[in-house]
């Protein structure tokens, strides 16, 4: 499926889980394994507004579904559970931090992910948002620090250890990248732009280590 038929199968199903009678969380669970391709869809679809962080498990194993509406919605619903801290003074300060990030405010938005971090050390998205500033304004060196406190946190964090490779490309060291493209793509098999990354990143390592390059 294109990425257009994708975007419209994730819009249509996303408004079929709005409409449809409310899940429990029971049943949203139960139903990401069903056969029925539209029960699984709406079941992750559903978790996405109201899953938790436990939720998150069932979400990841999801990515590899056979149906890649499916793997598309349990991203961004893996994405979405990631981004509740369950607090609401948090998760208005995340927001916070997210427009500024957004804005181009990096200093602004770093200050605001520090305070997160003090307040709720546990949230691990707190953690990855400055991780990703950092790594935007080349500090690699912390933006490190906090990728590896993302994954203490959340060992399932694809988003993290992309951005390790990130910062082991940006810091000239493609084996350590390659890692940790591969560690992301075997939590989630379906990021392609990682995967095109991984498949360059071995050429170049198996020509340096024959001293081609």
């Amino acid at each position: 499926m294109t990425r257009a038929l994708i975007a419209l199968a994730l819009a249509a199903a996303t408004a079929a889980a709005a409409a449809a009678p409310p899940l429990t969380r029971a049943q949203a669970l139960a139903a990401l394994t069903t056969a029925d391709v539209d029960a699984r869809r709406q079941a992750a679809a559903w978790l996405g507004d109201l899953g938790t962080m436990p939720d998150a498990g069932a979400l990841v194993r999801a990515l590899r579904d056979d149906d890649d509406v499916v793997r598309a919605l349990a991203e961004r619903s893996l994405w979405r559970i990631w981004s509740r801290s369950g607090d609401a003074e948090i998760d208005a300060l995340f927001e916070q931090g997210v427009a500024q990030m957004q804005g181009g405010d990096a200093a602004a938005a770093i200050r605001i992910f520090t305070t997160i971090t003090e307040k709720k050390p546990d949230f691990a998205e707190g953690w990855n948002k400055r991780a990703t500033i950092y790594y935007l304004v080349g500090e690699y060196a912390k933006s490190l620090g906090d990728c590896a406190e993302v994954i203490k946190r959340n060992p399932d964090h694809f988003g993290a250890l992309a951005g390790y490779g990130q910062i082991y490309l940006a810091l000239d060291e493609p084996e350590r990248a390659l890692e940790y493209f591969q560690r992301a793509l075997r939590v989630n098999p379906n990021l392609s732009s990682v995967e095109a990354a991984v498949a360059e990143l071995k050429r170049l390592v198996i020509e340096k280590r024959k001293g081609v390059i």
